[in-house]
């Protein structure tokens, strides 16, 4: 797969000019959200004035007030709608203004993924995943909490499976623009007092506390309190009697009262979710999808006969009933005659009894979306980036990469390098300081990561055959652990070992054993790459150690690449291209003399 051009200015330009409709909507709507309140304060002026200067029309009063009434109600409905479509204009602002900034890897408020970096991963510490200026920062959209876990879960997933399934999604979402950011922009309104987990707990320990059978009983005590309504009116019965039939019912309602505060508190946190969710989910079942995995996805969740989308709308309504229950002579009446709360309850329980099962499923969806959205939105802002072809056939290239890059560098400057790892072979790379030798390592790792996500990496072309990745580029000593820092080192090679007995794995490791003198290391590095050449295993090995390239002498599954460093003109020069060899310039001395430091 490989997308139609587009230049990194074009995708300025139009991101600018979405930003420019967007104020242009923002203007529109603001000065007509102003309009809607001057209409609704003069109607309900009009409503104070009619009552004030006609009452004495009797009969004929009834006809404007009621006009008014529901006119009144029009525009307040109208007002909740355009404060809506405001805040959603807004969101869709910010998203564009957010891509212009991260196309230029102009970095503000946006979530690092700090706190999803491990120190035990195979390979989290050494590929700059998370943090200020990381591969999670620069592509990291999401906007829902659960969602953003998610994206960091693929990340350190190692995940070898259904590639092609996965580049299918991030290839269709990608080409819709618009409607992933509707989505995000949708998404971006969630206001989340309660984190999902904490609903899907609450909903799968939830037990009920009004009778099923209470139901038939309300109908019909909201049915007798019709009849004393109405024989009141007609003065048929007396005021007391009407008044007695009231204290019943508060009465009856008055039994379950904590209980129906509780279940109040616990879901006026949730409801914002619940009435974002069930329209994202309905932005999802609007569209047809192609790709497999997002059909298998909605298949998972699907139950016959119910909607996702309308069941959690009825779902939010139901708590948006609930919450409306704050006016207290309301709250009276309406208890009073009619046992409004319990009725409310009685019809939340009955959601949650036949459709708690699916919640959990349903939210997994919109999660699901909101994570490979960033993926797909990724995708369309690197148009000259490819999809690796995927080779699960047995053979020998492992990856076989053409113009090899690494995202997270300017593009103008960046140096691009082809190179083909083998199975079962490794590859020492040896270089002068600054020459590119551990950027290489991080591009060649970024991609083996990016390939398994299914995201297309910058290249020109890739064929991949897939691998899980180990690294060991960045070894810290632990104080607090009292762990020296070759400890740290050989506890990390020996993880490195014991992965390699449970699968296959690329290894890719920066200057083995730099925490021991030079002697030591030049006998301890060879024995350790001889014996990962006994697991038929595949790695890159960077070094300055220059006797490690004589390993290619003795084994034929070695060979040896090197960055090299000229000084002209007294200036140390980088060309940054990977050749075949062993590096013959090293540029410490330089570099000391040059700073006058020695």
């Amino acid at each position: 797969m490989y997308f139609c051009s587009m230049t990194k200015k074009e995708l300025f330009e139009l991101y600018e000019s979405n930003r420019i409709k967007e104020v242009a909507k923002i203007e529109k709507l603001e000065q007509a959200i102003w309009q809607n309140s001057l209409m609704r304060i003069s109607v309900f002026a009009s409503i104070i004035a009619v009552l004030y200067f006609f009452w004495n029309w009797e009969g004929w009063l009834l006809v404007p007030i009621v006009i008014g009434i529901v006119l009144f109600l029009f525009l307040v409905r109208r007002q909740l709608n355009l404060d809506y479509r405001k805040r959603i204009s807004v969101e869709r602002k910010d998203i564009q203004e957010e891509e212009i900034r991260l196309l230029d890897k102009n970095y503000k408020d946006e979530a690092t993924g700090a706190e999803f970096a491990l120190v035990d991963h195979a390979y989290c510490q050494d590929v700059d995943l998370f943090g200020k200026g990381s591969f999670y920062h620069y592509i990291n959209r999401t906007r829902l909490d659960k969602a953003s876990g998610e994206l960091a879960k693929i990340l350190l997933s190692n995940d070898t499976d259904n590639i092609v399934e996965k580049q299918e999604v991030v290839a269709e979402l990608s080409k819709l623009v618009a409607w992933r950011h509707d989505y995000s922009a949708e998404a971006g309104l969630v206001d989340i007092e309660q984190n999902v987990s904490s609903i899907e707990e609450w909903m799968e320990s939830y037990e009920r506390f009004v009778p099923k059978w209470m139901k038939p009983l309300i109908i019909g005590f909201s049915i007798l309190s019709l009849i004393v309504i109405l024989l009141y009116i007609l003065t048929l019965i007396p005021e007391g009697i009407a008044i007695l039939w009231l204290f019943v019912g508060i009465f009856i309602s008055g039994i379950f009262l904590k209980k129906v505060n509780a279940l109040q508190n616990d879901t006026s946190k949730s409801l914002s979710t619940f009435q974002q969710y069930s329209k994202l989910l309905e932005r999802i079942e609007a569209r047809s999808w192609n790709a497999k995995m997002i059909g298998d996805k909605i298949d998972e969740t699907s139950v016959e006969g119910l909607q996702a989308s309308s069941s959690i709308k009825q779902f939010g309504k139901l708590l948006n009933s609930l919450d409306q229950r704050t006016n207290i002579m309301i709250s009276i009446f309406t208890n009073g005659f009619f046992l409004r709360d319990l009725y409310i309850v009685i019809r939340i329980e009955d959601w949650i009894e036949q459709n708690r099962q699916y919640v959990k499923d349903w939210f997994e969806l919109v999660h699901f979306f909101d994570t490979y959205n960033s993926l797909g939105n990724f995708a369309f802002n690197h148009p000259n980036y490819v999809f690796p072809e995927i080779s699960t056939q047995a053979r020998k290239g492992l990856f076989d990469s053409q113009e090899l890059g690494h995202p997270l560098l300017d593009e103008s400057k960046r140096i691009d390098n082809d190179f083909l790892i083998d199975k079962e072979a490794f590859y020492i790379v040896t270089g002068a300081n600054m020459a590119g030798k551990s950027t290489f390592l991080r591009t060649v790792s970024l991609a083996v990561i990016m390939s398994n996500m299914g995201l297309p990496v910058c290249a020109q072309r890739i064929v991949y055959s897939p691998t899980k990745l180990v690294t060991s580029m960045r070894t810290s000593d632990s104080l607090s652990d009292e762990a020296s820092y070759f400890y740290a080192e050989l506890s990390r090679l020996r993880y490195i070992i014991d992965l390699l007995e449970q699968d296959d794995y690329l290894i890719i490791l920066d200057e083995i054993l730099k925490g021991t003198n030079s002697v030591d290391k030049a006998t301890g590095s060879k024995k350790f790459v001889k014996r990962l050449i006994g697991t038929q295993s595949t790695g890159i090995i960077a070094t300055h150690d220059l006797s490690l390239c004589k390993i290619a002498d003795e084994h034929d599954e070695v060979s040896n690449y090197y960055f090299d460093a000229e000084i002209i003109d007294d200036e140390l020069h980088f060309d940054y291209t990977l050749k075949e060899g062993i590096c013959k310039n090293m540029n410490a001395s330089f570099l000391l003399r040059k700073m006058d430091i020695i």
